[in-house]
């Protein structure tokens, strides 16, 4: 989706496909963000 959003953005110059697009990055963003910190928990966890 966020490459679609972007593509159709760049295309069309619709504001609404990029506004999408930045809301879609900035979810990818924060999912990465924890699953970065969920490693980070496993890992104290298996050296208690």
């Amino acid at each position: 989706m966020r490459d679609f959003s972007w593509k159709y953005f760049a295309l069309t110059g619709d504001v609404d496909a990029f506004l999408l697009y930045k809301e879609m990055d900035g979810l990818q963003t924060a999912d990465s963000a924890d699953e970065d910190e969920a490693a980070e928990a496993v890992s104290e966890l298996e050296g208690i």
